[in-house]
């Protein structure tokens, strides 16, 4: 079995990057579609104050067209592992974020590890395949 630091290795990531490796991959997959940081979408958005707001939070990818979609992946340590409260924190994100007119769609660590780009492809669709909700 290869762990998600031999696959992180593997994956060659600008020094200058500052997000997670499965958030790169996605970057990555955005501009093979053609889509640019800063004009089709927003990397790492904070919304409603970001995490310093109570009930604020921070999109991985919020796009500008369509204006409707945020994109969030879901690492297994951080999302998952966590337990109950951090999924429920993750149901309050979407929520909220449904409030405003925006669907969340997440993308599961172990996702972008098996096929970045149909995910991301899935993703761009409103097509959730993340365990968040199948739960």
């Amino acid at each position: 079995m290869v762990t998600s630091s031999q696959r992180n290795r593997a994956i060659q990531v600008p020094a200058s990057w500052e997000g997670s490796v499965p958030e790169y991959m996605v970057l990555q997959a955005l501009n093979r579609l053609g889509l640019r940081d800063g004009l089709e979408f927003t990397y790492q958005s904070p919304l409603l104050g970001g995490r310093m707001e109570k009930g604020g939070s921070i999109v991985d990818f919020l796009f500008n067209d369509p204006p409707d979609l945020g994109i969030n992946v879901q690492g297994e340590y951080w999302h998952y592992a966590q337990g109950v409260t951090k999924t429920m924190s993750d149901d309050m994100a979407r929520a909220t974020l449904a409030g405003q007119g925006i669907t969340l769609i997440m993308i599961d660590e172990n996702d972008i590890y098996k096929d970045v780009d149909f995910y991301v492809r899935e993703a761009l669709q409103y097509r959730d395949h993340s365990k968040q909700v199948g739960r």
